[in-house]
């Protein structure tokens, strides 16, 4: 079997549609708040000439999947949730591309349900709703998780829940002779994010990494490049995130990239890192992840 490629980006926050950063209803709502902060920072911040020169970039290096750790929308708008589609729809078919979603797709509460059904579905899971979702790809395993949900102003916590770790825990003691790999939006490893952007449940999600296993870790919500790792039954795990695929590099804020992740079918994962340095892509590092459990099937 060949290597099975995967290309990772996250938190593009697409520049708003035409009339969605004007203000509107209660001053302290979450959408007021985004708006405010997107006037303030991230109309600077999150270039859309970046964020296309982040996709022809994966798209020249071909990947069979793509994974995207959410944040497509600001104020999660059905404005927004339409034009993040055809944005979708441009990166890559369904079966191509897997979205996690983000706490700005999801930031109040009558968007909640609403932005699953917009048209996002087909990249969000196989078949039928809810999560996790499996999406079974050559010897890998996709299991794709949701932390988003609607919170209070000033904040962008994430909860998995319950039900949902426990059907996590199922697939992935399921899977186990797969290369695992799980993606959500908020961050698994302690430090990474301010309390007030934490996912509430991460000390139970990586128990159950923990227990059952998986072969690598992948998110957003930082707008950071992160290496961490987190113990698994047969070593540790990596958990890794990207930049924000649209930010232009300045003060604290790094620049926009990406990575490639290549399975083999010894369960080793080739690396390259890819980020804008002002101008243009370019490769930033390269290395590679030894296998932490047993090789694939032939």
């Amino acid at each position: 079997m060949p290597a099975f490629r995967l290309a990772h980006l996250s938190d593009p926050h697409l520049v708003p549609p035409e009339g969605e950063t004007a203000f509107g209803g209660a001053w302290l709502s979450k959408r007021t708040l985004s708006r405010l902060s997107w006037r303030r920072k991230r109309s600077h911040v999150h270039r859309p000439e970046v964020l296309a020169a982040v996709v022809a970039d994966i798209q020249a290096h071909a990947p069979d999947h793509i994974a995207v750790t959410g944040d497509l929308t600001n104020f999660s708008t059905e404005k927004e949730w339409i034009a993040a589609r055809a944005w979708l729809t441009g990166l890559g078919p369904p079966g191509t591309v897997t979205l996690s979603l983000g706490n700005h797709d999801v930031l109040v509460r009558e968007a909640a349900a609403a932005a699953r059904m917009t048209g996002w579905a087909p990249w969000l899971h196989d078949a039928g709703p809810g999560f996790p979702a499996v999406r079974d790809r050559q010897d890998v395993v996709l299991i794709n998780l949701c932390s988003a949900l609607p919170t209070r102003p000033f904040s962008a916590e994430g909860e998995l829940g319950a039900d949902q770790l426990e059907r996590l825990a199922a697939i992935l003691r399921r899977e186990h002779a797969r290369f695992r790999i799980v993606l959500l939006h908020h961050a698994v490893v302690e430090g990474t994010v301010k309390p007030r952007k934490a996912l509430r449940d991460r000390a139970a999600l990586r128990e159950v990494l923990r227990a059952e296993g998986a072969e690598l870790v992948l998110h957003g919500h930082a707008h950071a490049p992160v290496f961490a790792t987190t113990p698994g039954p047969k070593g540790a795990i990596p958990v890794m995130a990207v930049p924000s695929a649209s930010a232009r590099a300045g003060g604290r804020t790094p620049a926009a990239g990406w990575r490639l992740l290549e399975v083999g079918e010894d369960g080793a994962v080739g690396v390259v890192e890819r980020g804008f340095d002002g101008a243009a892509m370019v490769e930033t590092g390269r290395y590679r992840l030894l296998a932490q459990t047993f090789p694939l099937r032939s």
